[in-house]
């Protein structure tokens, strides 16, 4: 992605206007927007606070969290699938090996 943005949206993340300026396909924007905007009137709703910074930084906290529960599911799963193709690519060799020759008696 370039440096300079070329395309400008308007999104709205609880009840304020923003102008953003990306590459990206406008309805991801509105994706990332709406997602913005849900958390932070789900963390208003449940009482938590009405400071709209107080609700934005939590909002940036869940975000976070969700952010690196994704990343350490990510890392497991390649674990697990480094790992079985380790064994896959051993029993494969296993199975590909030629048998050893006996001498003859």
């Amino acid at each position: 992605m370039e440096n300079n943005p070329t395309q400008s949206y308007k999104v709205v993340i609880y009840n304020q206007t923003y102008s953003l300026r990306s590459d990206h396909d406008p309805e991801y924007i509105q994706q990332l927007a709406a997602h913005v905007d849900q958390c932070m009137n789900d963390i208003a709703r449940a009482g938590m606070t009405v400071d709209s910074l107080r609700v934005a930084i939590l909002a940036a906290l869940q975000i976070a969290d969700e952010l690196y529960q994704a990343r350490k599911e990510m890392r497991e799963t390649e674990e697990t699938i480094a790992e079985r193709s380790a064994k896959y690519a051993e029993l494969l060799d296993q199975a590909l090996r030629p048998a050893p020759i006996e001498p003859n008696k």
